[in-house]
């Protein structure tokens, strides 16, 4: 297996990636969770599809738009640790005095129709390990 890097600073310059992904036979995608990545979501998801291209992403946003899978940190989980920052810092901590903490709390979302339409099938053993599947 070998890993390449491709970068896209922006929606227009995604159709070039896909097609580099084509030239060079990528066999699969990694969607890093990046804001404007994430904010183009639907795009990236419908590129992916129309290149027969299963994907990763790192937020479940993408796997609800029709992405294969998902795996990071549980954005709920995320907003409800913030709100304890805030909590703490309403009643007078100093921001510069709270620890910096790493999310604890990860999910893995798998789109069974993404995969059935990518003539894939997913293991029992990783659907099992899902925090939730879509079907």
């Amino acid at each position: 297996m070998q890993l390449q890097l491709l970068e896209a600073r922006g929606p227009s310059e995604f159709d070039g990636a896909f097609a580099a992904m084509a030239k060079e036979r990528v066999g699969a995608l990694l969607v890093v969770a990046d804001p404007m990545l994430i904010l183009h979501r639907r795009r990236l998801v419908d590129l992916a599809a129309r290149s027969r291209l299963p994907a990763a992403y790192g937020t479940r946003d993408s796997v609800e738009a029709g992405g294969l899978m998902s795996y990071g940190p549980s954005v709920p989980d995320l907003f409800r640790r913030s709100a304890a920052f805030v909590d703490k810092i309403l009643k007078g901590a100093k921001p510069g005095d709270l620890s910096v903490e790493q999310p604890t709390k990860f999910e893995l979302i798998i789109n069974l129709k993404t995969a059935k339409a990518l003539g894939l099938t997913i293991p029992q053993s990783l659907l099992q390990r899902a925090d939730e599947v879509i079907e």
